[in-house]
């Protein structure tokens, strides 16, 4: 399983059971940049040609102890953060009878609303923790598969749109509820979490049956199966690449089940993916 992480002061590496190779050194052989910079991730772009260098790399590394590096988000520079707002039945059946996650607003089928975008200021690795910046407000978890786009997707079909992807990682959206547009309630900093790597695409084949879940405190809070996406992660992209030019390095949070609950400052969250990877992640204020 080929696994790539960010790490500690942006050192890339491979994570090999309970140890990390720095393979930085490839990152040479990426094209060098003068403004005005790509607005795609360079490194997610040229991936598929430097496997075998990493691989090469990893075989010589000395491995690090996973336990004591810093994760950083696996994409350093998505050009989009594109999100699926109620792509769970019963998430959306929760949404629709609670009224402090609707607050009085209409909450309508992924079909109807369609998908949303999240700042990529908002984007933050697991070391890093989540920053509640309102306290007087309701802010809830949200665990998420997210889908790495490996290169440029435009009017792609449902059928080839996994074909786009570089890469699987697990993601948390986090959320402010209350009146106003879904981006800026979910764009504050630290509110999308990435990582704490990212697994290639090769690895995962079927990302509609992966098991996943995410406890608060000890407490299993969400659990679900991504076989219960309304909208799958193939007709997600087929459905974002209808709107925008999808380009390396732009992240798909795919949706989030049932169960979504306010987090607090002091909290400890465990999220973890079936065959992705699981992390913990802390909140604190601002």
């Amino acid at each position: 399983m080929t696994i790539i992480a960010r790490f500690n002061d942006n050192r890339l590496g491979v994570v090999q059971g309970d140890v990390i190779k720095d393979v930085t050194s490839v990152l040479d052989a990426l094209p060098a940049c003068r403004y005005p910079l790509p607005s795609h991730d360079i490194f997610i772009a040229a991936l598929p040609e430097l496997r075998g260098a990493i691989d090469a790399a990893a075989a010589k590394a000395q491995g690090i102890p996973v336990a004591g590096v810093t994760f950083l988000s696996p994409v350093a520079n998505p050009g989009k953060l594109v999100a699926a707002p109620v792509n769970y039945l019963k998430h959306l059946e929760e949404a629709q009878a609670d009224p402090a996650i609707h607050y009085q607003s209409q909450v309508a089928t992924i079909h109807r609303a369609g998908l949303f975008l999240k700042a990529t200021s908002s984007l933050v690795g697991s070391s890093h923790g989540i920053e509640v910046a309102m306290p007087d407000r309701r802010t809830d978890h949200e665990i998420e598969l997210a889908a790495i786009i490996g290169k440029r997707a435009k009017n792609v079909s449902r059928e080839n749109a996994l074909d786009y992807v570089a890469a699987y990682s697990l993601g948390l959206d986090i959320t402010i509820r209350g009146p106003e547009e879904r981006s800026l309630r979910k764009s504050l900093d630290t509110y999308s979490v990435l990582g704490p790597w990212m697994v290639t695409a090769d690895e995962i084949p079927d990302p509609g049956n992966l098991d996943f879940s995410l406890e608060i405190n000890g407490e299993v809070r969400q659990r679900a199966n991504t076989r219960d996406l309304i909208l799958s992660v193939g007709e997600l992209i087929e459905l974002a690449s209808r709107f925008y030019e999808l380009q390396p390095g732009d992240i798909i949070y795919t949706g989030t089940p049932e169960g979504v609950a306010p987090i607090l400052p002091g909290d400890k969250l465990h999220a973890s993916i079936e065959r992705v990877g699981e992390f913990n992640v802390e909140v604190r204020a601002a």
